[in-house]
């Protein structure tokens, strides 16, 4: 069991993210690459196999790799497909898991990006010893899965837990959302989200900001967050109205699913509690008398390696 490893691969809208892990989460070597949604699936393929091969080279291992995990936005554990995917333009069924079996030549178990991130906590995180609890990823969308009765919930089609494309916004004014569809919660919480939000607040106030000279695709959650812990008005000021939407939006889920915590993860979870006690007041505010004080809200402890450990817990099975 010590001298396994396997592959671990997050597919993410802006990038990719690879790494060997072996059997207790140890990372032995990884890297990311650009994953370039816009160009064809194929691109992407010579992109991996390229990296892959490099890093095989440069971590000499001596542990036997078993197995390929793979995260992805809508990726259907059922069909193998990335399927609807609102942040990558390959397609509306993308063979994922056929692709990357033939690649590796190694049995590959596919998840929805958010599911395996649940996973991985659960093995890893501070999902350990919980047995309900709801991870949400804020990245370039905005992912979640959901761990019921220490089990992953993925529903009768494989595609449980889209949180992102619940609606909170019905008005004429909602934001249109990649996935189609208009006001979708992944619109006003995620880093492209919050991107929209802070373009908003610059026209419309006056202070003096670092944001305004950094353009809309360079605009990381990275970048927004560090704004944000330097005291930047309008990042602070982006930060409280996309945690008040969250907030609501985790107590609607509450009543949902009753879990014990929900665990954020992500570029903009490195605010900290610039993102959470916001995000706390608003939910409690809006909770169910019944799940009042009773729900954590928490960073994930494995910030910057989640996207690992997720698809690592998900190969190891």
């Amino acid at each position: 069991m010590e001298n396994e490893a396997v592959w671990a691969i997050d597919i993410g809208g802006t990038y990719t993210k690879l790494g060997l892990v072996t059997r207790n989460g140890a990372i032995l070597k990884s890297s990311k690459f650009s994953t370039g949604a816009g160009a064809p699936f194929e691109e992407f393929l010579k992109k991996l196999e390229n990296e892959s091969k490099r890093l095989l080279t440069a971590a000499n291992i001596r542990q036997k790799i078993i197995a390929v995990g793979v995260g992805a936005p809508n990726a259907n554990a059922n069909t193998g497909h990335i399927e609807h995917a609102a942040n990558l333009r390959w397609g509306d069924q993308v063979p994922l898991k056929e692709s990357l079996t033939r690649m590796f030549d190694l049995p590959v178990t596919i998840a929805n990006d958010a599911n395996a991130s649940a996973l991985g906590e659960l093995q890893f995180g501070k999902g350990r010893g919980m047995e309900n609890f709801i991870v949400l990823t804020l990245g370039t969308g905005l992912g979640s899965g959901i761990i019921s009765n220490g089990q992953l919930l993925v529903g009768a089609h494989g595609m449980a837990g889209e949180l992102g494309h619940v609606n909170v916004d019905p008005g004429p004014s909602a934001r249109f959302c990649n996935c189609g569809l208009k006001g979708c919660l992944e619109t006003y919480v995620s880093v492209t989200g919050m991107r929209r939000t802070i373009f908003e607040l610059i026209a419309e106030m006056t202070d003096d900001s670092a944001l305004r000279s950094i353009s809309f695709e360079a605009m990381t959650g990275e970048i927004i967050s560090k704004a944000a812990l330097d005291g930047d008005p309008i990042a602070l000021k982006a930060f409280k109205m996309t945690a008040e939407t969250l907030g609501v939006q985790l107590a609607d889920t509450a009543a949902h699913l009753d879990p014990e915590a929900f665990i954020l993860l992500g570029g903009l979870s490195k605010a900290g509690s610039i993102l959470l006690e916001p995000t706390i007041a608003a939910m409690e505010q809006n909770l169910f008398a019944a799940y009042k004080n009773r729900i954590k809200v928490m960073i994930s402890n494995t910030s910057g390696t989640s996207t690992i450990l997720g698809p690592a817990a998900l190969a190891f099975g």
